[in-house]
């Protein structure tokens, strides 16, 4: 069953372009509620420990220094079947690919700028939520 739980962040071109109201707006008229937001800067130690799944791959180093370049917006998120639904308004991980009207179709500017993340499943969801939220801070 799918879960009604989901983990996002804006990422730094996106925060850095000033596009974090436009996409909140958007993501809450899809019908999604934040339940949990900040806004926080990643150091380039912390970027490697959330994209550690990544790090035997050629990107890595330059994906933890994009990610620790400026500040970011992560957020939980609930609505039913949230993974699903939130993957369709985010888009393609290439704008050019991305369906218009979605968010990176609308912010992205590369496939490297992607504007936004979404979670893939919904366990990695509650491990990448947990890694931005503490046990204090969840709703």
């Amino acid at each position: 069953m799918a879960g009604n739980r989901t983990f996002t962040m804006i990422k730094p071109d996106a925060v850095n372009a000033g596009n974090t109201g436009a996409i909140t707006k958007m993501i809450e008229e899809a019908g999604f509620r934040i339940i949990a937001m900040k806004k926080v800067q990643l150091s380039a130690e912390l970027a490697g420990k959330f994209y550690e799944i990544h790090k035997a791959r050629p990107f890595y180093g330059e994906l933890c220094a994009y990610m620790s370049s400026g500040a970011i917006v992560p957020m939980i998120l609930e609505k039913d079947n949230a993974v699903e639904d939130f993957r369709k308004l985010i888009g393609a991980t290439d704008p050019k690919k991305a369906a218009p009207g979605t968010i990176r179709a609308l912010f992205a500017k590369s496939i490297d700028a992607n504007a936004i993340h979404g979670s893939d499943s919904d366990e990695n969801a509650a491990i990448e939520g947990n890694f931005f939220f503490s046990q204090f801070e969840r709703f």
